[in-house]
């Protein structure tokens, strides 16, 4: 039984990590009024379905989605962490996947390294490493 309520603690933070990048991301575009980039809308499109992918899985007990969260925040990360990266490096952004110049400006810079890209990829390894954590509760169950 113990097992079965950490997996129930640990989709409840994948859907709580989830649904803060969800909300943050439309507060900037919808709110604020700042329009994504083309590497924006590339994580979105990884975090967006980790979401419902995460709640409906809490909602029928069906732990073993946890492949398709980690698949999901595998890509979204290395998406992030990329972006990242060629946000902090003027050399990169000069040959790059995105030749938006859109991908190099940082919308929000705190402490000279937090950026939309860092906190994106943040919420991907958190969500990463939850769902390893899953599986592994999972296999302790059987």
């Amino acid at each position: 039984m113990k097992n079965v309520q950490k997996l129930e603690l640990l989709l409840l933070f994948i859907i709580a990590v989830s649904f803060i990048a969800t909300l943050g991301s439309l507060a900037l575009s919808e709110i604020l009024i700042y329009e994504p980039c083309k590497l924006c809308w590339i994580q979105r499109i990884f975090m967006y379905p980790i979401f419902i992918i995460s709640l409906v899985a809490f909602l029928k007990r069906e732990y073993h989605q946890y492949l398709y969260i980690y698949i999901l925040s595998l890509l979204g990360m290395s998406f992030s962490l990329y972006h990242f990266i060629i946000q902090k490096t003027p050399y990169l952004q000069t040959s790059n996947f995105c030749r938006d110049t859109d991908c190099y400006t940082e919308i929000m810079n705190i402490g000279g390294f937090i950026t939309i890209p860092f906190l994106a990829s943040v919420a991907f390894f958190l969500i990463m490493t939850s769902s390893l954590y899953i599986r592994r509760s999972l296999k302790e169950i059987v």
